[in-house]
């Protein structure tokens, strides 16, 4: 009997980790200036719903599942007129309209607004199950990218 009690006991010690965890993380990655860019993410799925037609307008949206989406920049980032310098920060986005939405650059200590970028929707050919970012880095431009459904949001970069 305390065999049993203690197999038992460290089945849910291996096995308790791993569904602790929730959803899979995901982590998008680039090399722009020739400077390492990473986001680190969760990845929830849709299981039917469309997540992002329900977002309310003007509310933040943690970009992810379970911990924070974040942000690690060794190059100074410029999304058009918005300046993101190198360094650790959170992300979120915020539906504006319907058909648009903002990417928020947050500081990571105290969540104060470094930047607001306009991100540019469009639709893809076939629906994405797992929320999915994607970086592409190109010598000194970059481009990000989140899928979910059918939507795409994007906005291009230059790093220095």
């Amino acid at each position: 009997m305390l065999k049993r009690i203690a197999l038992a006991a460290l089945a849910v010690m291996v096995a308790g980790p791993a569904f602790a965890q929730g959803n899979p993380r995901g982590e998008a990655k680039a090399m722009v200036a020739c400077k390492a860019v990473s986001i680190d993410y969760g990845r929830p799925a849709l299981k039917g719903r469309d997540m992002l037609g329900q977002a309310q307008v003007g509310q933040a949206w943690r970009m992810g599942a379970d911990a924070a989406t974040t942000l690690k920049t060794d190059a100074d980032l410029a999304f058009g007129a918005a300046s993101v310098p190198k360094g650790e920060y959170v992300l979120t986005a915020t539906k504006i309209a319907a058909d648009q939405w903002h990417l928020n650059v947050l500081g990571k200590a105290d969540r104060s607004k470094v930047a607001e970028i306009p991100l540019t929707q469009g639709k893809l050919d076939a629906s994405v199950e797992l929320f999915t970012i994607a970086l592409k880095g190109e010598k000194d431009k970059g481009e990000l990218e989140l899928h979910w459904g059918t939507t795409a949001l994007k906005a291009s970069f230059t790093g220095k």
